[in-house]
């Protein structure tokens, strides 16, 4: 086994709902999911597809059908991008594997922006690159900035790589448009990739013309060093499905096609039949999805901020309340604590990098948000009891 592997942190997520896994009186928040199901009719169009046998091999990068639809999508919201750009992949999470596979080699170093997913700061590390870290920063109300002249000094020619994530897990955090600008200016003289996870971007609550968060695909050339990362885990509600989507430079799909081979082969047809039904539904979709998490945003974080000693704002973007408890400081230990003695499940928040240590991370998709008020009862009785119960 390489030590690079045996090196790698088990997920500290995982490791909070294992101790509450099975116990039917906890209520879980920990992980980055909806609790309701899938639409019916992208449900429906899998099961079809199904019963008409659909269960052969498909072509590595998608069905053409597919490809054209998510190009179709993407220029709706961001002006033209051709389906040869397009690669589906088994979710979101393949797809950044994927993009690090195809431009890391070890030794390469790699910039990311954390507090972040540990999956995009494990990948580089997985392929034996070079990490550096640039931190988001809190702000006394809550809200998390990026130090934008730090990131640029940070990326050097010497920068083969930059991975973010934004609206960003855990703290709701987004870029805007200036600082893309910037970015992809900075990245294009350096000639630094980027690698944009932007799974969460119709997940926004700022006001948008376009219904959807900043993308770097608004300011891009088609053929900068761009690699855009989707998935119909989010807005979809399709998290067990593993779907997702590469926006990629011209000619560079063929390549990525030769990856997928070697590590999926191809996506299941009924799947990819139910993600362009959830294509041909996505405005009717996504515009109910995000009332009812904005409903669930702006029910949990007052109830959080009514809490003496949270620091807590309302996410931008995103499904998380990113918040701190005042004498708090070991995130892993609280959330612990929290499972056992309170039955609320909650993600701590250095899971996510040590940036997030003394924070926590909850995720307020509730189909029914009486539920995010109980955690906020059961939260304040813990606290009331100096920690237990």
């Amino acid at each position: 086994m390489r030590q690079t592997i045996l090196d790698l942190e088990e997920s500290r997520i995982r490791e909070v709902a294992n101790a509450g896994m099975g116990r039917s009186d906890v209520l879980a928040f920990w992980f980055g999911e909806s609790d309701e199901g899938t639409p019916e009719v992208v449900r429906q169009a899998a099961m079809e597809s199904i019963a008409r046998g659909e269960t052969f091999y498909a072509h590595n990068l998608g069905l053409p059908e597919l490809r054209e639809a998510v190009a179709r999508y993407m220029t709706q919201l961001h002006g033209p991008v051709a389906a040869d750009r397009i690669a589906i992949t088994s979710g979101g999470v393949n797809a950044l594997m994927l993009a690090v596979q195809a431009l890391v080699d070890a030794g390469d170093e790699v910039v990311a922006i954390t507090p972040v997913w540990p999956n995009l700061t494990a990948q580089p590390l997985i392929m034996g690159a070079r990490l550096r870290c640039v931190a988001l920063a809190p702000q006394a109300d809550g809200q998390w900035t990026l130090d934008l002249e730090a990131l640029l000094t940070a990326i050097t020619p010497a920068t083969r790589l930059l991975v973010l994530n934004a609206p960003n897990n855990p703290t709701g955090w987004t870029l805007t448009r200036a600082e893309q600008q910037r970015i992809l200016a900075h990245c294009r003289s350096t000639g630094t990739w980027i690698l944009a996870d932007e799974v969460y971007e119709r997940l926004y609550y700022e006001p948008s013309a376009q219904g959807c968060a900043p993308s770097f695909l608004d300011v891009a050339e088609p053929q900068d060093r761009l690699v855009v990362v989707h998935s119909f885990s989010k807005s979809f509600l399709m998290t067990g499905w593993r779907l997702g989507w590469m926006v990629l430079p011209p000619g560079m799909a063929p390549q990525v096609g030769k990856l997928i081979e070697f590590n999926t082969s191809c996506i299941s047809v009924f799947t990819q039949r139910a993600g362009l039904a959830a294509l041909q539904h996505a405005d009717a979709i996504t515009a109910q999805v995000v009332g009812h998490l904005r409903r669930c945003r702006d029910t949990l974080v007052p109830l959080l901020q009514a809490v003496p000693g949270v620091q807590v704002a309302p996410a931008r973007g995103g499904m998380y309340a990113f918040f701190r408890l005042a004498g708090q400081d070991d995130a892993l230990e609280t959330a612990k604590r929290l499972v056992l003695q309170a039955g609320l499940g909650l993600a701590p928040g250095n899971a996510f990098g040590p940036q997030g240590q003394g924070w926590l991370r909850w995720c307020f998709a509730s189909r029914d948000p009486q539920r995010l008020q109980e955690g906020v009862r059961r939260l304040q009785g813990w606290l009331a009891s100096g920690g237990r119960l």
